[in-house]
């Protein structure tokens, strides 16, 4: 396995031998197409099948509401290159992630163009973002050999272009950018001294990657790491001289579907649609062999021996993956006592007990067992990847449970970590020290569920968690937290509002709205930030333009205490009602009783496809909650 995993997405299964009549099938479907389309595009597609699945997507594009429940999304593409053979390959990957994509297309080589004018193609169709597919023969970073001032210079005034781009597009389209790292070329002028002496592609380049990364992207706006994957698949691949030549076409074709699929994965987390959890089958895939039939000394695992060491790197890369925050948990045929052997007593095991968040291992069906791990860790099951050796019980995964993303597996345990890492499934935007406890976050609300059925009394248990509340405005401490939750929570989120990190700084200086971060802390951890809400302020009433919370907190009054902070703001304010919509998704059926709980009526006045409730303040009583509640000013 090597250059094929990334040309033919190993990690996905084959098409199948009907995927086109599939497609032209799609025309036919009647009323949501979107489901069979994302099915359709989770297969390992080159590029005639993207293709083909394009062209369907497209002519269904025609038809309102064909597309759903994918979620909209527009992007802006900008290049130096020929970009037209990108925008099939986008627009059907992008259903692989639940994503329905429009490309708008800018004119060959009209960059600052596109950007500066406020009646441009792309300006006019206001992106959600804007991909500058640009790679080192649009800028311009020649410099003359040995002299390193003069690449800081250069590589200064590539990074100004850049950024006059991205204000222009802010500023006229109210899109963030995405921006590519630079595949450097193969050729080399002097060896291995290129990397070293200023003036070289590889010098400068590398200068430029660096400080691209550092100064421009990761903020407000996106990193796609083109070299990276380069890098990865091999340069003298990727590049393609006679390719550029003829049709200046960037990289080989060969490499369309993962460069499209690395897009996608961005623009997937940038809608909150990256996994959070790890499921791991055990015999055979933590460890070689049977634990219930070799015993402790008979499994495989550990240094010394090549198979051994192939499952202490997949038990590496998990452990890795939860450093960063992906809750990990088990799901075995196996008795349970015997299963958890190893992580107690193997002195090879790195996956220890306290690692894992929720242990299942008993013998249900895989399916039943990973609901209800879900059901558990408060997870929807579109969060969860399945790791399992064994293709039948990936099959019956994929089958009972389609939203559970299952990669294929090679015969060769070495290279499961790898083919597991490049499919991509946890990209990230950021890194915050709150995600770095997120697993903790879960775990610790699976021992929460633990003990709640282990008491019969609600309001006991309420009380026993010895709970603080946290309330305060947006700031720019929690503001790339705030973004993330925003545009990744989808269950409890009465209207699935979705903004950038440049629109919630504008929430936070606008004097006609009222923003408020939540946390909460506990007897077993802190629970981090686990609710966002924005008022609009209209005359003597607010208007909830969002509210969203995490699952995991549900059960715990939480939405009471949120409430009732909102009126005390309100009612100091001279506000005399609050407004809620609610705005039917598909997805947030569990909130649509939320206002009528709360005490809200709903309004004879509706719009279409949502419903809205009136709070009255002079009515509304306060309520003793199980929590101590602190309250910042705003």
């Amino acid at each position: 396995m090597g250059e094929s995993l990334y040309t033919e997405l190993e990690w996905l299964p084959r098409p199948p031998e009907d995927f086109a009549q599939r497609c032209r099938a799609l025309r036919e479907l009647t009323g949501e197409a979107g489901r069979e389309v994302r099915a359709l595009a989770s297969f390992a597609l080159d590029e005639n099948k993207l293709s083909r699945l394009a062209k369907a997507i497209e002519a269904l594009r025609a038809t309102s509401g064909a597309l759903q429940p994918l979620t909209p999304f527009r992007v802006g593409i900008i290049s130096n290159a020929t970009s037209h053979f990108m925008v099939p390959a986008l627009t059907a990957t992008a259903a692989r992630y639940g994503i329905a994509l429009e490309c708008v297309e800018a004119n060959y080589g009209q960059l600052m163009q596109e950007a500066l004018d406020t009646d441009s193609m792309i300006n006019r169709a206001r992106p959600d973002v804007v991909l500058l597919a640009i790679d080192y023969r649009g800028l311009a970073l020649d410099v003359a050999m040995g002299n390193a001032g003069a690449v800081v210079d250069a590589v200064e005034r590539a990074l100004d272009e850049l950024r006059l781009m991205r204000d222009a597009f802010r500023r006229n389209s109210g899109a963030s950018c995405i921006f590519q790292t630079l595949a450097r070329p193969v050729e080399s002028s002097f060896g291995s001294l290129d990397l070293a002496l200023p003036g070289t592609r590889r010098n400068v380049i590398d200068l430029f990657n660096r400080k691209l990364s550092n100064d421009l992207a990761g903020k407000e706006d996106l990193l796609l790491d083109v070299a990276g994957l380069a890098e990865t698949v091999g340069l003298s691949a990727w590049h393609d001289p006679a390719l550029w030549n003829i049709g200046k076409i960037p990289f080989a074709n060969s490499y369309l579907p993962v460069y499209a699929d690395l897009t996608c994965r961005l623009i997937a987390a940038l809608r909150g649609k990256s996994r959070r959890c790890l499921v791991m089958d055990l015999d055979n895939t933590l460890w070689g062999g049977v634990i219930g039939d070799d015993g402790l000394e008979g499994i495989v695992l550990g240094q010394g021996d090549a198979q051994g060491e192939a499952f202490m790197t997949v038990q590496s890369a998990a452990l890795a993956l939860r450093e960063r925050g992906i809750v990990l948990a088990i799901s075995s045929k196996n008795n349970d006592e015997i299963a958890r052997l190893p992580f107690r007593q193997h002195p090879e095991m790195l996956v220890r007990e306290n690692h894992v968040a929720v242990f299942q291992a008993n013998w249900n069906d895989k399916a039943t067992n990973i609901r209800a791990i879900a059901d558990e860790l408060s997870l929807g099951l579109e969060s969860l990847v399945f790791l399992d050796d064994n293709p039948a019980e990936r099959r019956l995964v994929r089958d009972m449970l389609p939203e559970v993303a299952v990669p294929e597996l090679p015969d060769d345990p070495a290279y499961y970590a790898r083919t597991l890492l490049a499919a991509g499934y946890f990209e990230a935007l950021v890194f915050s020290p709150e995600d770095q406890k997120r697993a903790d976050f879960y775990q610790d609300n699976a021992r929460r569920v633990t003990l709640q059925r282990s008491s019969g009394d609600l309001d006991a248990y309420l009380r026993s968690l010895d709970m603080t509340i946290t309330f305060r405005p947006f700031d720019e401490i929690g503001r790339a937290r705030i973004a993330q939750l925003i545009n990744k929570s989808n269950q409890f989120n009465l209207t699935t509002q979705r903004y950038s990190e440049a629109q919630v700084r504008e929430f936070e200086a606008d004097p006609n709205c009222f923003t408020l971060q939540v946390r909460l802390i506990d007897m077993f951890g802190d629970n981090g930030m686990i609710s966002v809400i924005i008022c609009s302020c209209e005359a003597d009433q607010w208007l909830i333009d969002t509210w969203l919370m995490s699952c995991r907190v549900l059960g715990r009054r939480v939405e009471q205490a949120v409430l009732q902070e909102l009126v005390s703001h309100a009612r100091n304010l001279g506000i005399v009602r609050i407004i809620g919509t609610y705005r039917a998704t598909g997805r947030n059926r569990l909130v649509e009783d939320h206002y009528a709980k709360l005490g809200f009526t709903e309004c004879p006045c509706q719009t279409e496809g949502s419903t809205l409730w009136s709070l009255d303040l002079s009515t509304y009583v306060d309520i003793s909650l199980p929590m101590k509640v602190v309250s910042s000013p705003t």
